[in-house]
């Protein structure tokens, strides 16, 4: 036999604990004694104990044992019950109410029995207020473990007045939910969960799309889209639902739009990327590098500078050229919807305020 601790314990609303989950330590379940024939030693939550004692606060005497095997009741307790016990770690904190660690008992991770033996529950106003002017405990308790298969709780012994209203008080209790009612729940509130997330994910996504969510093959090409979602919401779904070739002919078309309206269809270089992206091939140098072709845009005393406003007219000091480069880039995209929305979209900044009449052009382009 092991004793863990000998000593007193303070305890408020007459109650104390022993709490073996590491996740929830510390916090009490009050529905502890549900479901059983005593309600002093409350053990229908696995891994956690609630033990109620006859004073409500002040100091009582307790002793904390650990047995190798079911020990002998002692003629001296007064009120005696027993329940099952399967820690949920291998340290079974003693927590006095509202306070950090008395002691521990370190059980294994295996099914126990505890006995919550009592003397002199029935505690009297006076003698109460005696043990809070610094008197001796008035009532003592004996916590004892024991490895055991697990069985249901039972009173071995009842006394006094105190025991007997917490035993009547846990037998009016509902029975505690079982393994499989428990995990029903689980699996309701899991599925809640998904479900808020879910909704609150889809209301995010129609207010960035206008209103309502596009298609799958849309949204695999979102990058290519913010612009049109503010400027013409429509259209994106007109597009997708082109098909590929109409799509591919479309980015083709806004590209060579945007170029000829910065001028850059008269520069060579940047009008044989044209040519090839009409041929169906690679863009060439310098366009195999994003950087480098700006650089050169930039630096080529060829190309046009001219200023356009933005499509919202915002701002009155946007490079035109700048803008219609990337609808060149956009349209060499692999993904013929990708393509023409990329092409669309900076082909409408390079049109600025003027940008309905490309949306016009463009729904001309594609089959009715």
């Amino acid at each position: 036999m092991q004793t863990v601790y000998r000593g007193e314990l303070s305890v408020s609303y007459m109650q104390f604990y022993v709490e073996s989950r590491p996740e929830e330590f510390g916090e009490a379940p009050w529905n502890a004694s549900a479901g059983q024939r005593n309600g002093l030693c409350g053990a229908s939550v696995p891994g956690y104990l609630f033990l109620t004692t006859g004073l409500h606060t002040g100091r009582v005497g307790l002793t904390v044992e650990v047995h190798a095997q079911e020990p002998p009741v002692d003629d001296v307790w007064e009120d005696v019950v027993e329940a099952s016990f399967r820690p949920a770690s291998p340290r079974a904190s003693v927590l006095p109410w509202g306070d950090g660690e008395l002691c521990a008992a370190e059980l294994a991770e295996t099914d126990h029995r505890v006995r919550y033996c009592a003397r002199g529950m029935d505690v009297e106003w006076d003698a109460e207020s005696a043990v809070l002017d610094g008197g001796p405990p008035v009532d003592h308790y004996l916590l004892q473990f024991w490895p055991a298969p697990p069985a249901p709780d039972r009173v071995v012994r009842q006394t006094s007045r105190c025991a007997a209203y917490w035993h009547k008080h846990a037998r009016g209790l509902p029975p505690p939910p079982t393994p499989e009612e428990l995990a029903e729940a689980a699996r309701r509130e899991r599925e809640a969960r998904e479900r808020e997330r879910a909704e609150a994910h889809e209301r995010v996504e129609r207010q960035r799309w206008g209103g309502r969510i596009p298609s799958e093959r849309v949204l695999a090409v979102a990058d290519n889209v913010r612009t049109l979602v503010g400027l013409d919401r429509d259209l994106i779904d007109e597009v997708d639902a082109a098909g590929p070739r109409a799509q591919r002919d479309l980015a083709r078309w806004a590209a060579r739009r945007a170029l000829t309206l910065a001028g850059l269809d008269r520069v060579g270089w940047t009008a044989a990327g044209l040519d090839a992206l009409d041929r169906g091939e690679a863009l060439p140098e310098p366009f195999d590098d994003e950087a480098r072709a700006f650089d050169r845009l930039f630096d080529d005393p060829e190309v046009p500078k001219t200023l356009v406003s933005s499509p919202d007219g915002r701002s009155d000091n946007v490079l035109q050229q700048a803008m219609a480069l990337p609808a060149l880039l956009g349209a060499a995209d692999p993904d013929p919807l990708g393509a023409a929305l990329g092409a669309l979209s900076h082909a409408a900044v390079t049109w600025g305020p003027a940008y309905p009449e490309l949306f016009a052009e463009a729904r001309a382009q594609l089959p009715d």
